[in-house]
């Protein structure tokens, strides 16, 4: 017999094993302290020794959602530019008035570690609201030392108060700050000489990525940054392909990236070396939509070769403020041509390994942290389907109700 210490029956299943619904009807599942002990049909349940049953009244259940692209902590907000650019404002006209990603440099450095938590507790609750138990945050506002710690020692407080799993990853190659505008290799230099080593030390990072365009840092400056990752035995991770085709996703899938971000610009060369390295796709529809974009992602290809394909809120003050990841859902669907199978994997399993936590969460399996939402649909495609509003939901966090 199989002791544990709750058995949730009464619904159905969407496992999300091997990136597929896997569907099982009149499921259950068995919990014993933070993990899931067996998965199965609640008719083959007889032998699990539960303490307590949670009995639910219909709908499915899937794995908790993974969010695993958002800079989630910074100061200020941008909607101003937003009103500027719906009245014809060009982007450059909002960097001559002090606006772009530098406005909100400014405001990062100027907040407290206070401010900066609590507002990142309030849009880190909108997500949790809507179901997601995993995600990752990045830093990259700060562009100095002492505020891009601040952002990562934040990310490690919200880890501790937010009933939530949450890596933090070291942007600091996001954007060149003010005081390197004409010195952006002195900047590359700072990072991996000194401000890297100093977050890694302090137990602050647990992966590094970089922007790879051409308004940000080239590939051979980032091939530096990776460089640096590599010694320090940190994971990499990069925005490629957003705006145009440097080969970005390549030189992630050269480092064994576990993702490479945006992508739509990305080659089929740039497709068949992440297939080759493991590397996943990360989509990003958000900010597709948000900059009204017209080069989509090259969908087709990610399924040719077998590219695992994940989504996240991207959630930022400037080009994706989007603080509902079920949403992602549907623009993916209506925007990128994915179906809604592919589409919730991509918000569970396959941004579980876009983490490099697959083994650990994502899908629902024996083994597997007892991460899971119980939602009042009947159909796995509605959570892809209704648009608007917060499907009621009941969160699962390590096996207890949040």
């Amino acid at each position: 017999m199989l002791q544990c210490e709750t058995l949730w029956t009464g619904a159905d299943l969407v496992t999300l094993k091997d990136g597929k619904y896997h569907l099982i009807r009149q499921g259950a599942i068995a919990v014993a302290g933070e993990r899931i002990v067996w998965v199965g049909e609640e008719r083959d349940a007889g032998h699990c020794l539960p303490q307590r049953v949670e009995q639910l009244n219909g709908g499915i259940i899937t794995p908790g959602l993974v969010d695993c692209h958002t800079h989630l902590v910074f100061g200020g907000d941008r909607s101003g530019e937003f009103e500027m650019r719906l009245n014809g404002a060009s982007y450059a006209e909002i960097a001559a008035s002090g606006g772009g990603i530098i406005s909100t440099v400014n405001a990062t450095r100027q907040a407290s570690e206070a401010e900066l938590l609590a507002a990142a507790r309030e849009r880190l609750r909108c997500l949790r609201q809507e179901g997601v138990t995993t995600l990752e945050i990045k830093s990259g506002y700060g562009l100095e030392s002492d505020s891009e710690l601040r952002m990562l020692r934040v990310i490690r407080q919200l880890a501790q108060l937010e009933p939530v799993d949450i890596q933090a990853t070291f942007l600091a190659a996001h954007a060149v700050p003010p005081e390197y505008q004409n010195n952006a290799d002195g900047w590359i230099d700072y990072i991996c000489q000194t401000l890297l080593p100093a977050a890694h030390q302090q137990g602050l990072v647990d992966a590094v990525d970089g922007f790879c365009e051409h308004l940000a840092f080239s590939p051979e400056q980032i091939t530096r940054v990776f460089n640096t990752a590599r010694e320090l035995n940190l994971p990499v991770k990069l925005h490629a392909e957003q705006l145009s085709s440097l080969g970005g996703s390549s030189l992630a899938a050269r480092y064994q990236a576990i993702s490479a971000d945006h992508l739509e610009y990305a080659t089929e060369d740039d497709v068949i070396a992440m297939a080759q390295s493991g590397t996943v796709a990360v989509l990003l529809p958000g900010a597709y939509y948000m900059l009204r974009e017209t080069q989509m992602p090259p969908v087709e290809l990610f399924r040719k070769h077998g590219v695992p394909m994940a989504l996240a809120s991207d959630l930022n003050p400037g080009t994706s403020p989007v603080l509902s990841l079920r949403l992602m859902l549907n623009m993916a669907c209506t925007l990128f041509r994915m179906t809604p199978e592919e589409a919730l994997a991509g918000v569970t399993l396959w941004g579980a390994k876009a983490l490099g936590r697959e083994s650990e969460c994502g899908s629902l399996e024996a083994g597997k942290l007892a991460n899971f939402v119980h939602w009042p649909v009947k159909q796995p495609a509605e959570l892809a389907y209704w648009l608007g509003g917060q499907l009621p939901c009941q969160v699962v966090y390590r096996g207890e109700s949040v």
